[in-house]
């Protein structure tokens, strides 16, 4: 298991610095491909908790947003979102297999907003001067910090952390992920120079503990579906919404602090 996980790890790890080299529609088009996936797992996972979500409205409303991330200055966002949300709702009127109408609709919305505004906001990121520096913090702090606090937490991990939604998370993989994340922003520092070692710090730390509460809010989500993994599809490590959760608020709150630092 460790070997299959450590493989696809890699290799996801080869395509994403290859999409971030090249930049652009590039990783545009590898960020749009990647949330698709993850959209519909999302749509796969509602339904195993009983929902039925319109997938093809989670994902139209993703695209829209990654469009929008990448500046298309023809792109109405605020129109075409109002007009999704709105046919999303209407067209719960004509579904006859269903209970939870409601629910569904917000889900629906729920799916495209979760998934699209966190990758939205890494397509984003890559546009800015820094770009390709600030993806390849946003990249190797969160799988530092991952790999750290998997390491140390089934090492040495004996105090739960959270229980109720992650029984496997200890502190002492927390913490592990605290410092793998900062070793992994300092990594970065030495290939790109442009970023005071005390910015590097203190993103790196700041990229688990957001890391840590976007796989714990999938773990939720999970959890309250009756699921194990978002899909198969990711060797070793489940779907490829398993694997992004923790992208997906890291990508905005590196975002907003590659502005506010300048």
């Amino acid at each position: 298991m460790f070997r299959t996980r450590l493989a696809s790890g890699l290799l996801a790890m080869l395509i994403a610095f290859f999409a971030v080299y090249l930049g652009e529609v590039w990783f545009l088009v590898g960020a749009w491909l990647v949330a698709m996936i993850a959209g519909w797992e999302f749509g796969k996972m509602m339904k195993a908790g009983g929902y039925h979500t319109t997938p093809l409205i989670t994902l139209a409303l993703i695209t829209l947003l990654l469009a929008d991330s990448y500046r298309w200055p023809d792109t109405q966002l605020q129109l075409i979102v109002t007009f999704v949300i709105i046919s999303a709702l209407v067209g719960q009127l004509f579904r006859k297999k269903t209970d939870t109408p409601t629910a569904d609709w917000a889900l629906t919305i729920m799916g495209g907003l979760y998934v699209g505004l966190g990758l939205a906001h890494l397509v984003a990121l890559r546009q800015l001067a820094d770009g390709a520096m600030w993806v390849t913090i946003v990249f190797i702090s969160t799988w530092g910090s991952d790999t750290l606090a998997y390491s140390i937490g089934r090492q040495f991990g004996k105090h739960k952390i959270w229980p109720r939604h992650s029984p496997k998370k200890t502190v002492e993989g927390f913490v592990g992920g605290i410092l793998g994340g900062v070793i992994g922003a300092l990594l970065v520092g030495i290939i790109f120079p442009n970023i005071l070692g005390l910015g590097l710090v203190m993103i790196g730390a700041i990229i688990p503990i957001v890391a840590f509460l976007g796989d714990i809010c999938e773990s939720m989500l999970k959890r309250d579906t009756g699921i194990k993994d978002s899909s198969n599809l990711f060797p070793g490590h489940g779907g490829f919404l398993d694997r992004v959760d923790s992208l997906l608020f890291v990508s905005i709150v590196v975002y907003y602090f590659a502005v506010w630092i300048g």
